[in-house]
This record gives structure tokens, C-alpha cells and sequence, in this order.
């Protein structure tokens, strides 16, 4: 069973809730970044992204940069943009996208449990992405980056959840730039705080990584360096309640190949149909292809695909018959000729990629479900890079562990 505890966050004072959240500071590069955080000096970026308040000629992964971003946090406290909680508690994270919510327990979790494997894991990790945080999280003696955990929904934690909820009113409601409502309560009752507590202890077997592999590892590196308190940054969100969204690939070139060859080595293993619309799979084992202007379903053909947990899964199939097979693409967390696009960018972006020549083809998938990904886990395997994309994502900045 899982550990877990309240703690002291660091956040923002309510009126500067809205100004301070910014996207996870992974999903956008340095342009990006800067062009958001445009006149607002209270966005998190500047701690998160803090190369946007040095020149452009500085490295992202130096010192100056780590140190900027410490600078900028003692700035945000100096100011009192951010807070030190008096005690510690727990914290009920809603966020409403489209008419859809979804409610998480923001905590933190046990890095023990991460090294036994309670915590359990889909993706492997890069060592140069893992590095950078490790460099953010000891210079600036906290932990920014909140990670997305799952959990088999229980109906008992939901009620009290929901509950809070309907009693109290939230220190935090607002409503992001694209759309996305969150909202936040603070629980400090020491009797719900334990009752919570205990019920993670008795009832919850495992916690699932959904988003943030790379935070949490960099938070064990960083624990087990010394500086840490043995716990991590978490929101941990029921299983009923989490949207897996498609994560499509764009591909350089064709390996040579003219665009007629690539389609007939594909006609191999897919049964191959040339539409006239954008296609998004409506089911296992079905792709899209956009390729010189036409979209293409694609379907797997039975007997060319391993029926284990991982074989079936659709970006495997992918993988294997197409970019491995006929493109040569390896290993696709190193070769450069491949990238990869959340399905929140819609299939408009793989059009654009492809129109534009800054790809050859696109390819979108059916997405990974929930049980699928806690399949996988349970039996120690791990997935192919970026086969989930969850929305919607939790903005940086609610939250911060302070580790030092």
C-alpha cells in the first residue's frame, strides 16, 4: 500500500493565482516560453523557463540559468506573490476542460515507495532531461514540477473528496487562457488530513506515473543525493476520471523511398485506403496517414502484430511495421528524424507539418486506454516513448515542494 503526506506548499497568493500558473514548463522550448510569459513578471515560467529573462546566446543547461531561476524565486516570495502554508495539508485540484472534470489530491508521495516499485512506471527516461531538473531542483532547493499520478478509483476517498468540496470554497478559481478551468481547496482538518492518509495506507495497493516520468526521477536522483526529504511533488487523480488523448508522429523523410514505394511496403502489413478527409482512428489497430496532400486509414493486418501487452498496443504496431521496418527509425527517444505531436494540437498541426516540408508524413493514432496503461506497468514492461498524452495538463506554480 502507498505512502503519502501533507505538506507545506509554497503557492500563490489567491489574487495572483491566474498570473502566476503557467503551462509545465516541458511542453513549451524557450520561444514559447517567452512569448507567453510577455509582460507578466508573476509567471511561473520565470522559475520553471528562466532562460527567457537571460539572453539568447546563453546556454539553457548552465549554471546562470539554474541561478536565475533561484534569483526569481526568492524574488516571487520577497514579493509575496508566493506563501509558505503554516501547516501541512493536502490540496483538492479540479480542472474542467470542455464540460469534462477531473479532480486530483495534491500531496506528497513516498520515494520509497518509488524505488519499490508502489510507484509504478510506462516510460523510460533521458539522462539529459533528468540532469536539467536534477540542476534546477538542487539550485533553487525546491520541486516545481508536479507529477501526475493515477490510482483505481475508490469510492470511499471520493466521498470525502467530494465532500470537502461541497462544504468549503475554493482559495483558487479561475479560468486559463485556452480555456481550462482550475480550482483549488485546502485541506487542513488534521482529522480529514489523517483519515486520508490512512486510507491511501489500507486501501490503495499501487500509484501509476500518467505525466511526469522525468520529474520523477530527477526527484529520487536528487533524494538520494542528500537533498531531499524523501517525498516528491504529486497529484494523484482516480482512474474513472482521466482522458488519455492520441500521441501522433511526424516523420522527416521516407528513407528514400518515392512516396508510391512507401505506400506498397506499408500494403504488406495494412490494408490501405485512400480517403478523402483528415482521419482519426476510431479503433485499435486503425492509423492515419497524411502523406503528399491525401489522408490514408490504415489498418493492421491480423498475424503481423504480437498479441502480449505490449505488441498490441498500437504505437508498438507502429513502431515496428512502419518507422522500424520501412524508415529505419531505431529508436525513436534519439533519432532525430522523428517527432512527436499531442493530440491536443489536432490533426490541423500534422497537416501543417507535412504542408510545410518540415515532414514527409504524419501519422495519427488510435489512443492508449487507461487499463492498457496500468497493464503494462503491473507487469513490469514499459512503453514505447510518448504513447500517452493526458489533458488536461496541471499548471506550475499552484504548487511547489520546498526541499531545502
Amino acid at each position: 500500500m502507498v505512502t503519502i503526506a501533507p505538506f507545506k506548499a509554497l503557492r500563490p497568493q489567491p489574487q495572483f493565482a491566474k498570473q502566476v500558473a503557467s503551462r509545465p514548463y516541458d511542453v513549451l522550448n524557450s520561444r514559447e516560453a517567452k512569448e507567453e510569459a510577455l509582460g507578466n513578471p508573476d509567471s511561473f515560467l520565470h522559475i520553471t523557463k528562466s532562460e527567457i529573462d537571460l539572453p539568447n546566446s546563453v546556454d539553457i543547461h548552465s549554471a546562470a540559468v539554474y541561478e536565475k531561476a533561484k534569483e526569481n524565486l526568492t524574488g516571487f516570495r520577497k514579493r509575496a506573490v508566493l506563501f509558505e502554508e503554516e501547516k501541512p495539508c493536502y490540496y483538492i485540484y479540479q480542472l474542467i476542460m470542455n464540460g469534462r472534470s477531473q479532480t486530483g489530491l495534491v500531496c506528497v508521495s513516498s520515494l520509497q515507495d518509488y524505488e519499490q516499485g508502489l510507484i509504478k512506471k510506462h516510460e523510460l527516461t533521458r539522462p539529459e532531461k533528468e540532469e536539467d531538473r536534477i540542476n534546477h531542483m538542487k539550485t533553487i532547493g525546491a520541486q516545481t514540477g508536479n507529477v501526475f499520478l493515477a490510482y483505481l478509483a475508490d469510492a470511499e476517498l471520493d466521498g470525502i473528496i467530494n465532500q470537502w468540496k461541497e462544504r468549503y470554497t475554493a482559495v483558487y478559481n479561475f479560468t486559463a487562457d485556452d480555456g481550462i478551468q482550475h480550482s483549488v481547496w485546502v485541506i487542513n482538518d488534521n482529522n480529514v488530513i489523517s483519515n486520508i492518509t490512512r486510507l491511501f495506507a489500507e486501501k490503495i495497493a499501487a500509484t501509476y506515473i500518467a505525466d511526469g516520468h522525468h520529474r520523477a526521477a530527477s526527484a529520487y536522483k536528487v533524494d538520494k543525493g542528500g537533498a531531499g526529504d524523501g517525498f516528491f511533488l504529486t497529484t494523484l487523480f482516480p482512474s474513472d476520471q482521466l482522458q488519455i488523448m492520441d500521441y501522433n508522429r511526424v516523420v522527416q523523410d521516407l528513407n528514400g523511398l518515392s512516396e508510391e514505394a512507401f505506400l506498397e511496403a506499408i500494403s504488406k502489413d495494412f490494408e490501405v485506403t485512400k480517403l478523402g478527409t483528415a482521419f482519426s482512428p476510431a479503433r485499435l489497430h486503425e492509423f492515419g496517414l497524411y502523406l503528399d496532400g491525401s489522408w490514408y486509414k490504415l489498418l493492421a493486418k491480423e498475424g503481423t502484430y504480437q498479441e502480449d501487452p505490449i505488441g498490441v498496443l498500437d504505437v508498438t504496431i507502429l513502431q515496428n511495421g512502419i518507422l522500424d521496418k520501412i524508415l529505419g527509425i531505431k529508436d525513436p527517444r534519439t533519432d532525430k528524424r522523428i517527432d512527436f505531436v499531442g493530440g491536443i494540437r489536432g490533426l490541423k498541426e500534422l497537416e501543417e507539418r507535412v504542408n510545410s516540408g518540415a515532414a514527409a508524413a504524419a501519422f495519427s493514432l488510435y489512443p492508449v486506454s487507461i487499463q492498457q496503461l496500468f497493464d503494462i506497468a503491473d507487469s513490469g514492461n514499459i512503453m514505447p516513448p510518448k504513447s500517452t498524452w493526458f489533458e488536461p495538463k496541471l499548471r506550475d506554480g499552484l504548487f511547489t515542494h520546498l526541499i531545502g
